[in-house]
């Protein structure tokens, strides 16, 4: 079954299609952001800072960075996906090809973690549902948060990956009039998300590291469901500004409103900062740096340097948990340092995570990719004994009888 119907609107390629390399770039930005949100986590051993002040300035700072990072993820892989879907991409070829993508990757991280510390301390009941990507499933944080901790999002993009086939055949055929009431009741969808699961979610102990409740934090954010409205919404916003029906924002003023919902989420009550507050100038940034991009406008994005980092992106987001935690229990012994010494550690890490995600992506995910991504081609039959004679006689070939 072919991904997308051939006749639908939006099957047929348009001038504002094709690559994307900004948002490429952009990647590694959100991977950074969720680097920093945990280096900066008190609750758990990771913050070097040994100033109190130092400390907490620099946990409120980046505390909501990580959530904002990972809900960018969300909408842009709706958006990429719907943007390089084709009708003649079959539903096998594309579930191979994300399957591919996410799982070494995963499988490598999620075994060092197991042999560097989460191993000796996390149950059978725990680490199996991660390793199959189940775990975000499970209400209990000693699950849902087992082993390496960023991969609950993995949980997540899984659903999307299997679901994509099955959503994509009907958006493609909304009327181009209609994508922005469909947008807006996504956005609709996770306020309602946060207010059920404000004053509905029942009663239970808190979460570790926040002011909710271990219901409310995994209905909030985990449970992978209810984060389809990212992922749908980014779909929406692909065809937005394929039919050109997106306002034509410039990153600069998207950037700034990214910024203002930012300290939105830093004002607002907690579970309304997990996604709620950002959403919108996030799709409004990944939109305006696509837009850039099919109008071919150069940006710092772009740059090689940019176009290296944001392929690293996945891998070192998932080797960032490793590296952070691993340093700082094991190498560190949880010490905290002077300002200098502490901003030195964080950059090391940072330094260290890279080096590990460029090992990941040439040592697992490309050559996975390039071995197991694409079916391999059945050899052309030789030619008939005719047809080669002609060939080489310098005449055209025979056509079969």
């Amino acid at each position: 079954m072919s991904l997308i119907p051939p006749t639908a609107p939006s099957a047929t390629p348009t001038p504002l299609q094709g690559k994307l390399p900004s948002l490429t770039g952009l990647r590694f930005i959100a991977a950074a952001l969720v680097f920093l949100f945990h280096a900066s986590l008190t609750y758990m051993p990771m913050n070097p800072f040994a100033d109190e002040g130092i400390a907490e300035g620099f946990h409120w700072l980046f505390s909501k960075a990580g959530w904002m990072g990972v809900s960018f993820f969300f909408v842009l892989s709706g958006f990429v996906l719907t943007w390089s879907a084709r009708p003649q991409d079959t539903v096998t070829a594309f579930w191979r090809r994300r399957l591919l993508k996410i799982f070494p990757n995963h499988l490598a991280t999620w075994a060092l973690a197991m042999v560097l510390f989460a191993g000796v301390m996390t149950p059978a009941a725990a680490w199996l549902p991660s390793l199959f990507l189940v775990h975000s499933w499970f209400p209990d944080p000693a699950v849902h948060l087992s082993a390496n901790q960023p991969a609950w999002s993995l949980c997540s993009e899984l659903l999307f990956y299997l679901l994509f086939p099955f959503i994509i055949r009907p958006l493609v055929k909304i009327r181009a009039n209609r994508l922005w009431g469909w947008a807006a009741a996504m956005v609709v969808g996770m306020v309602a998300v946060q207010l059920v699961t404000d004053f509905l979610a029942p009663a239970s102990p808190p979460a570790p590291g926040t002011p909710v409740t271990v219901w409310q934090w995994w209905i909030g954010y985990n449970f992978p469901p209810l984060r389809l409205f990212e992922f749908v919404l980014g779909m929406l916003l692909a065809r937005l500004v394929r039919e050109g029906r997106f306002p034509a924002v410039r990153i600069l003023p998207a950037t700034v409103l990214v910024l203002a919902g930012y300290a939105l989420a830093l004002a607002v009550p907690f579970l309304y900062g997990l996604n709620v507050a950002t959403i919108v100038p996030v799709s409004a940034l990944i939109c305006a740096v696509a837009m850039a991009d099919t109008k071919g406008t150069p940006t710092v994005l772009r740059s090689r340097t940019m176009q290296w980092l944001g392929e690293v992106s996945f891998a070192f987001y998932l080797a960032h948990y490793v590296v952070l935690y691993f340093s700082r229990t094991a190498l560190m012994g949880r010490q905290v340092y002077g300002t200098a010494a502490a901003v030195a550690e964080i950059a090391g890490t940072f330094l260290a995570t890279l080096l590990l995600g460029w090992l990941l992506l040439v040592c697992v995910e490309r050559p996975v990719m390039r071995r197991w991504a694409r079916p391999r081609r059945a050899p052309a039959p030789p030619p008939s004994a005719p047809a080669e004679a002609a060939v080489h006689a310098g005449g055209a070939p025979v056509p079969p009888l």
